[in-house]
């Protein structure tokens, strides 16, 4: 052999050398890493979303659940062209320019492995199609899907809300989000229970093993593990109470809140005009989200407990209490009413322009006299009236799972002087001491503090029965700091105001021995100047507003009412309070010799009306679902 020749060979024999160890490397100390590797290129793991727990009324009927869907999504790492597979997929399926504009934006911002919804609500025909196609159109994949839907509509809109896609505000607000809340198009919980128990309602993710093959098509689902399913929810509420609320406000701007005085269970608690919760499920057109937000009686807004008004006389009440409880009166007691009283240089006036006369504690809240409220005014001070206010559940956010829950306003000196900067004057003492001025609140905080006067606990409303099957505890309170006897001339005051002739809420009486209510008329300017609101444009009309507890002799509910630019409280609240009272107390239609003999045929007729409209409605909702 030449020398060459055994060089040459030489060199064969190491590289073969250094193949054959980098081969050994490979096969035997790399094994695990590359079995890996490889199985990651054929094997996915895909999350499977929860079922969205439900939502029922205390009759266990459904407020929330969910709706099969089918729906077609696609996934970029495993589509390639996207642009080119969503034009042949247009071919086959009807697609929105805006859901495709959509789709394409989530997928340029989303990892490249997560699914993205191209088309949502699709009918099984198109499903068919898209499957049919499947080796044409790679990473697109035809699914069934749950999402939300609220069968009763319109009538809970204002306390479960909603739920729509997680936006990256909502991501803002985790410290560290679950996986699942990165699917584009996860629904999540917006506004009022839907959101406020959002943890709760979401339950946990499962996830599924699949085999894919080269371009990425599904070959076989290997194994899956379910996840926990979210948690239901019973609220107190009462599904055809709340039906009939709605029935009876009708197109008037209005909210009422019936709650339950053993519990504090809220039997009620409904906003007129209302929407549809399930167009903002499915998105919302830019059309009828504008028809809403136009609506000068702002179907969206939560008054319930989103607005606080001025209480108008309803606040009589509190400075009553307030006097009675300073010793600074007598049930007896009498004051004069000319039709208005001289304070320093300003003349405040009674409603009455010719005034009551001699006026006592009970015939003052019986004829709700102003003038005499003037006159305790100055002798209990803010500081007393703000302490019963309080007491009574005035200036304090309630604690239910709604949104933007107001505190409305209690004010005192230190208010006046910290959010101010000016020291508190009489003249603002004799306002709030008829409700009007500083004096906000909401018509929940009004259903709570008639039912602590009528109770003396200190009642809590509870909106939520049960969480996943546990109930929760009950809020119906302990004794308040408040004397009985005093209680009990409040009490007593309230049932001759819708008993007595003369009570201003005589025309919307109960005859029923055994369900006669107890309530308090009021009436809040929204103008701070004398005029008819006849004469005046809708908006700058009074509100009406009336408070009460029935029965008078055994107190199982309290309610509230407000009417905006209603007028008058015992023209406009007080016959819609007496209605919904007795369909809280019979729970269904009460018989018509509940009703004054006058009234009968008028009520007869509504009722007739009523039932009617709520049959076509239920109709309506049955062909949108």
């Amino acid at each position: 052999m030449t020398r060459r020749g055994l060089l040459l060979g030489g060199a064969q024999i190491a590289f073969a050398g250094v193949l054959g160890l980098r081969m050994r490397h490979m096969q035997v100390d790399q094994a695990a890493e590359f079995r890996l590797m490889a199985e990651e290129n054929r094997i996915n793991i895909h999350l499977i979303p929860p079922s969205r727990g439900r939502i029922f009324d205390r009759e266990g009927r459904l407020i929330a659940e969910n709706e099969q869907t089918y729906r077609i999504t696609m996934r970029r790492e495993d589509a390639g062209d996207v642009e080119d597979v969503i034009g042949r997929l247009s071919a086959l399926v009807d697609l929105r320019p805006e859901d495709v504009t959509r789709a394409l934006e989530e997928m340029r911002t989303s990892p490249p492995f997560l699914q993205v919804t191209v088309a949502d609500r699709v009918s099984w025909e198109a499903i068919s199609r898209v499957a049919v196609n499947a080796p044409a159109l790679p990473g697109v994949y035809p699914e069934v899907g749950l999402s939300r839907f609220y069968p009763q509509h319109e009538t809970f809109a204002h306390v479960v809300g909603y739920v729509g896609p997680v936006s990256e505000r909502d991501l803002a607000r985790y410290e560290d989000p679950e996986p699942v809340l990165r699917i584009p198009r996860f629904q999540i919980g917006k506004v009022g229970v839907e959101a406020k128990f959002e943890e709760q309602l979401r339950g946990s993710a499962g996830a599924k093993r699949v085999e894919v093959n080269a371009v990425g098509r599904v070959m076989r689902e290997l194994d899956r593990r379910e996840g926990e399913a979210g948690a239901d929810l019973q609220l107190t509420l009462d599904s055809e109470l709340q039906d009939y609320i709605k029935a009876r406000l009708g197109e008037e701007s209005a909210s009422a809140v019936v709650v339950d005085l053993e519990h504090g269970d809220v039997l009620a608690i409904a906003s007129s005009p209302s929407y549809d919760p399930n167009k903002f499920v499915r998105g919302i057109s830019v059309g009828d989200y504008g028809v809403l937000r136009e609506n000068n009686h702002r179907p969206l807004a939560s008054k319930t407990v989103q607005d606080a008004y001025p209480p108008g006389s309803t606040f009589k009440i509190v400075t009553a209490l307030a006097a009675l409880e300073a010793g600074l009166i007598r049930p007896d007691e009498t004051v004069y009413c000319p039709g208005h009283m001289e304070i320093g240089s300003r003349r405040f006036h009674c409603w009455k322009r010719a005034g009551h006369g001699h006026v006592n504690l009970e015939q003052s809240l019986r004829d709700s006299c102003d003038v005499y409220y003037y006159d305790l005014a100055l002798k209990v001070g803010i500081d007393r009236i703000a302490e019963m206010g309080r007491k009574l559940g005035l200036g304090t956010a309630p604690d239910v799972p709604m949104s933007a829950v107001t505190a409305g306003l209690m004010p005192d000196r230190d208010w006046k002087r910290r959010e101010r900067g000016a020291e508190w004057r009489i003249g603002d003492t004799v306002n709030a001491s008829i409700g009007q001025g500083y004096v906000l609140t909401s018509p929940l905080q009004q259903a709570i503090m008639v039912a602590r006067v009528a109770t003396g606990r200190s009642v809590e409303p509870r909106l939520v029965r049960s969480v996943g099957g546990l109930q929760t505890p009950s809020r119906g309170g302990t004794p308040l700091d408040i004397d009985e006897a005093h209680l009990k001339l409040i009490r007593k005051a309230m049932f001759v105001v819708s008993n007595s002739r003369r009570g201003t809420a005589y025309r919307s009486r109960i005859i029923a021995e055994d369900m006669r209510l107890a309530g308090k008329t009021g009436t809040s300017q929204v103008l701070n100047r004398v005029v008819r609101n006849q004469d005046v444009p809708w908006e700058e009309r009074d509100h009406a507003l009336f408070v009460n507890f029935a029965p008078y002799d055994a107190p199982r509910i309290a309610v509230s009412i407000v009417v905006e630019h209603g007028g008058g409280g015992s023209s406009t609240a007080a016959p819609i309070a007496r209605d919904i009272t007795l369909q809280a107390l019979y729970k269904g239609t009460p018989p018509l010799e509940a009703y004054p003999a006058g009234d009968r045929e008028r009520i007869k007729a509504q009722q007739e009306r009523l039932e009617a409209e709520r049959a076509k409605r239920a109709a309506e909702a049955g062909r949108r679902a």
